[in-house]
């Protein structure tokens, strides 16, 4: 079995559970679109694994393996930034959310100064 056949075969395995994870609702659309385009690069340097030296060639690299190496740290980069900003807007977002509850739950409760007399007791007490 040769590196393009092994290739291939890896990158539709990856794209086949990439799809198989969005069907069950265990991966949502944006993360997919990152998994579904790294099972398509490996898929297409599968069948032209020339292009990836051709390239090189014309970004002036001398070793193409190094392009790979360069593309897949960038790559890495971008989708570690995008996973940063998604986890701050939910934080904000649930940061909201807890204000807002609490902000409910003081309107619909009685206040902790008010004084109410116990059960059994003909004194009011601060509760």
């Amino acid at each position: 079995m040769t590196y393009q056949m092994t290739s291939t075969a890896i990158g539709l395995v990856i794209g086949a559970v990439i799809l198989l994870l969005v069907r069950r609702d265990h991966l949502h659309g944006p993360y997919a679109l990152w998994w579904i385009g790294a099972a398509a690069t490996v898929i297409l340097l599968g069948f032209f694994p020339h292009l990836f030296d051709i390239l090189a060639r014309y970004l002036g690299i001398g070793y193409p393996p190094m392009l790979a190496m360069v593309l897949g740290l960038a790559l890495l980069l971008v989708k570690i930034l995008t996973m940063d900003l998604e986890r701050s807007r939910q934080e904000r977002q649930i940061r909201r959310l807890a204000q807002r509850i609490a902000i409910i739950e003081t309107r619909e409760t009685p206040s902790a100064d008010t004084e109410t007399p116990l059960p059994g007791d003909d004194q009011p007490r601060r509760v």
